[in-house]
């Protein structure tokens, strides 16, 4: 049954008396018809718009100085009524504009050329609103799904490495499921977790903080930072946008204090149906390993060792060196344990289709990775992503809905290999024993795979569905209005049988354990808006109100059991003999706000954009849950004034900002005074105990944040430079002050007088080098020079922070001993007594300042396109310090492999090293200086990189072959070469001893029919 809207039918009353009155009035139209010129033939014209190899779907065909438009179909087919002496005028964002004569054609093919030069015209997404590139007023980054797809990338995050001035992105482990450390213009909060930025997914918040429990995932993923983005397919991305200024930022109050990443999926698109076929097959190794010792020279380290230390007969225990293990065997432990070659499978389907009025999107994917590790250890993916818009005839109703799912089965050995695989003696005996078991070598042996019996488990579903609703009640007038739902998922389980002990010690399931995480989260948002839009003259004014009402609920249930009557019951906690709760909470956040825009433009030449906000927060007590927060933004495009105007500068403009933001990132009732479970039963009752103290006074942190910035481009924007210098300081910060233990708390959270403050220069760079019909190569180059600076921190000296920052310094640093020189005579470290005192100890001698925050970095990527071929590399740079090598393995001529830069040592008086003598660990001297050592600024060098982060080949096959099919075969890679003077292994980490980075290769197919 079809149905017409009311208007449509009123529509047709009216057609009988027009019809009427026109034949009633017919002999007194009849003269003027008779002088007007004849009306022109109307004619069908048909034809196919493409880049030059592939159809362009959605552009716009338009008759010159008239209304008749229509739009290619996915394969760049069009057919439009017009006449002889028409002009068709063909138009695509990124593309030159094309004018074309109607004439005599029937049939017209037209081959559009990329506008590589015309980028100020795209939009951009500020969140609430999108702004044309060329009137930003605010600092915003983006990167499209074209640079995404280059990449084979399980984490959205490391697709956006080097690619952005003032991101900076550390991958903290190569372990699949593995966290990212993500700051955007530098560290602002005194406490670790409060350095997150805000992300939003389709609109909706998406909670960053870590959902594992540090008991569980700390020894195979740092820090436990399971990254919550894991569920996100990076294929389902069609851009993503960093705000970092106040401009930008400010309209998210306390949400954006750290910067927001702002993440879009794939949409529909107006087209005939199509399917997206995408395979990848990929492989992965360790990018760099430790140059570690062989056999011989192992064991000369350490009968040295004994030499030094007057031993003549080697302990019982030193089964190296000892006659116990064969002495001639050597094995290369790291090719080993971590040598493998992790299998990567990603395939992906989507179906495409839409009319004028309604477009949907269907995908799902399917994600499989294995390890580096021995075992058959295997990450799992599997999604699907809904997008619908729809929008009314009369294009004032518009409804779009977006809906994602995604569930994730990692399934890691419960220890990284990592560390144990750069430590065992080279001659360690093999691993298995004759009939293919565990080889302990008589109880001698403590043999690495013996972590392989216990297992890391991770289980996640993760829902985010998204509705927004609008409606143009006038042209001028916009109502709108979002709602969205996130719902995470996530269960985390570690094993630890008896059977990771050595035999020898005699254990049974008795000893068994198992740890348990289950965590839920879940979140909606009502986000209700008004636009108003209206041009006045010259000037353009725009006008946003709006408000947020948002919730999350957050519940754990961590637990240890311990004690089984056999290990095939470990995951069965009524199976166990004792069984203990760690943590059992729910919490509940509530946020609230209300937030406006104001945009004045005028003569498209001087913008001043207003963004406010009053955020109230439930993590702050009475009195102190309410804040204002805002911003001005302001931009002079002078090269539109005429006495500017010229061929040379064809755009150059001039913009600033100034605002607040805040930041309440503290975790939930952290004012009040709470109690838990003190786990202890007096008498058959388990009593309460205090874990918080009252403090209703503490409110939010404040970040204060002011950029200049120059945007310009010359010879039609063929070379286009962005230079912008910031500061942010962030004030009222929110830690932990300490307390006497007579109180019986170590400290209460209260807003500390300090001021963290980060400045930098960002500089990004666009070329266009050569721009013909069958080739272009164009360059992108960005630098940042950050840096960091306690600058305010009163009494630092009389507080237990006295140790740990320094004013004027960074407050990523770290205090460590002075190392003066090897004492030629001894053979000993010596390093500088600060005090005087004679002796060297910490803190009084822990003095010197280190600081780990990188000097610089960037990234250079190029694209170079021939005909059907397609070439992009990027090289990533980072100028940075970091622990070395010989900080992480221990005293030379202990019983663990070292680097060979350890075999320069002191051997006899008047040696110069550097490095001190060798001991088994019995001289307290040389043990004593080690320790020093491996903390003082001698254990600190440079970790500098430039990495080929990046490479992308593709080659698209000819269609007139294919028969409507598309076909794009590519190969790629990432962490490909890493150039570093760094002596230890992957310059790239935050915490030592896990697995770096992969070396990815993948090979690649997309069919499009």
């Amino acid at each position: 049954m079809k149905t017409y809207s009311l208007k449509k039918g009123l529509a047709t009353l009216w057609y009988p008396f027009i019809f009427g009155f026109y034949l009633f009035c017919t002999p007194a139209l009849a003269r003027n018809i008779l002088h007007s010129p004849l009306t022109q033939q109307q004619k069908q014209i048909s034809g196919i718009v493409t880049d030059g190899t592939l159809p362009l779907s959605g552009v716009s065909i338009s008759v010159k100085n008239q209304k008749n438009t229509v739009i290619t179909d996915f394969d760049g087919k069009f057919v439009i009524t017009v006449s002889t002496n028409d002009i068709l005028i063909f138009t695509y964002i990124g593309y030159k504009t094309v004018e074309i004569p109607v004439a005599k054609h029937s049939e017209l093919n037209v081959q559009m050329q990329e506008n590589t030069t015309a980028l100020q015209e795209i939009k951009i997404n500020a969140g609430y609103y999108s702004v044309r590139e060329s009137e930003r007023t605010g600092s915003i980054a983006k990167i499209t799904a074209k640079d995404i797809d280059k990449q084979p990338v399980t984490n959205i995050l490391s697709a956006m490495q080097g690619r952005m001035a003032g991101v900076t992105i550390t991958q903290t482990t190569g372990t699949p499921g593995g966290g990212f450390d993500v700051q955007i213009r530098g560290t602002s909060s005194l406490r670790a977790d409060g350095n997150q930025p805000l992300y939003i997914i389709d609109g909706v918040p998406y909670a960053s903080n870590y959902i594992s429990n540090n008991n569980i995932s700390s020894i195979i993923i740092p820090s436990s930072n399971v990254s919550p983005l894991s569920s996100i397919n990076p294929s389902d991305i069609e851009s993503i946008e960093v705000l970092k200024d106040a401009d930008a930022t400010a309209i998210y109050g306390s949400r954006g204090a750290n910067g927001v990443i702002l993440i879009n999926t794939k949409k529909g698109k107006e087209g005939k149906t199509r399917f997206t076929i995408n395979t990848n097959t990929a492989v992965g190794n360790v990018t760099r390993y430790m140059n570690l010792m062989h056999t011989d020279q192992y064991l000369e380290m350490r009968k040295e060792a004994f030499a030094n230390d007057g031993i003549v007969k080697y302990p019982a225990a030193a089964y190296d060196v000892n006659g116990t293990w064969d002495q001639s065997r050597y094995t290369d432990w790291q090719k080993e344990l971590i040598g493998g070659t992790a299998q990567i499978n990603d395939g992906q389907i989507s179906i495409n289709s839409g009319s004028a009025q309604t477009q949907f999107l269907l995908s799902g994917n399917y994600h499989n990775e294995t390890t580096v590790f021995p075992g058959d250890y295997k990450y799992k993916r599997g999604g699907a992503n809904f997008n619908l818009n729809h929008q009314s005839a009369d294009n004032k109703f518009k409804i779009n809905l977006s809906s994602s799912y995604s569930s994730q089965n990692n399934n890691l050995p419960a220890t990284d290999f990592t560390r144990e695989a750069r430590s065992l003696s080279p001659n360690s005996p093999a691993l298995y024993d004759a009939f293919g078991n565990l080889n302990w070598e008589n109880g001698t042996f403590n043999n690495p795979l013996r972590n392989l019996e216990a297992v890391y488990k991770a289980n996640t579903a993760n829902l985010i569905a998204n509705a927004i609703l609008s409606y143009q009640i006038i042209p001028e007038l916009e109502i709108k209005t979002s709602v969205g739902f996130s719902d995470l998922r996530y269960d985390e389980t570690r094993t630890s049988p008896s059977t990771i002990y050595n035999p020898s010690l005699g254990l049974g399931s008795e000893s068994s354990s198992l740890f348990v995480n289950n965590s839920t989260r879940e979140s909606w948002i009502i986000e209700p808006q008004l636009n108003w839009n209206k041009k006045i003259g010259h000037g353009k004014i725009e006008l946003l109100a709006g408000a947020t009402f948002q919730q999350q609920k957050t519940a754990q249930l961590v637990q240890e059991a311990d004690g089984f009557a056999s290990n095939s019951l470990i995951y069965d906690l009524a199976s166990a003999t004792y069984l203990y709760v760690f943590t059992n909470q729910q919490t509940q956040y509530k946020y609230q706000a209300f937030f406006g825009r104001a945009n004045f433009n005028w003569k498209d030449r001087y913008i001043v954009n207003l963004t406010g906000r009053r955020d109230g927060s439930s993590r702050f007590g009475p009195g102190n849950q309410f804040a204002n927060f805002g911003a001005i933004g302001a931009a002079w495009l002078f090269s539109k004034e005429p006495l500017l105007e010229n061929k040379i500068l064809s755009f150059g403009k001039l913009r600033a900002s100034y605002g607040t933001t805040g930041n309440d990132q503290i975790g939930d009732y952290n004012f009040l005074d709470t109690y838990s479970s003190a786990g202890n039963n007096y008498q058959g009752t388990v009593g309460l105990q205090p874990n918080r103290l009252y403090n209703p006074n503490f409110g939010w942190e404040t970040n204060k944040k002011m950029e200049i910035a120059l945007d310009l481009g010359f010879i039609q924007d063929r070379i286009f430079l962005t230079t912008a210098y910031y500061r942010n300081r962030s004030s009222n910060q929110l830690v932990g002050i300490p307390l006497p233990g007579t109180t019986g708390f170590n400290s209460i959270l209260a807003n500390l007088n300090a001021t963290v403050e980060n400045t930098g220069l960002e500089q990004s760079i666009r070329t266009v080098n050569i721009e013909k019909q069958n080739f272009k190569w164009i360059t992108n180059l960005n630098l940042t020079v950050p840096k960091n600076n306690l600058i305010a921190f009163p009494q630092l000296e009389n507080s237990t922070y006295a140790n740990q920052y320094v004013i004027g310094k960074s407050i990523n640093i770290q205090k460590v001993y002075n190392y003066i020189g090897l004492n030629t005579q001894t053979g000993i470290y010596q390093f500088e007594d600060v005090n005087k005192d004679g002796k060297i100890s910490s803190p009084d001698d822990r003095q010197t300042v280190k600081d780990f925050s990188p000097k610089f970095y960037g990234g250079l990527q190029n694209q170079f396109n021939l005909k059907r071929w397609q070439l992009d590399f990027l090289f990533q740079y980072v100028k940075q310090e970091n622990w070395n090598s010989i900080s992480m393995l221990g005293l030379p001529g202990g019983m663990s492999n070292k680097t060979t830069e350890v075999l320069n040592r002191w051997q006899n008086p008047g040696d110069t090293g550097p490095y001190q003598m060798y001991s088994s660990g019995t001289n307290s001297l040389a043990t004593a200086a080690n320790n020093l050592y491996a903390n003082s600024n001698a254990a600190i060098t440079d970790a500098s990189y430039l990495r080929l982060k990046n490479i992308s080949i593709s080659y698209n096959l000819p269609e007139n072959s294919l028969k409507n099919l598309k076909c794009r075969i590519s190969l790629q890679g990432q962490n490909i070469l890493t150039f570093t003077s760094y002596k230890g292994a992957d310059p790239e980490f935050i915490v030592s001893g896990f697995l770096p980075p992969l070396k990815i290769y993948a090979l690649g197919l997309q069919l499009i029919f």
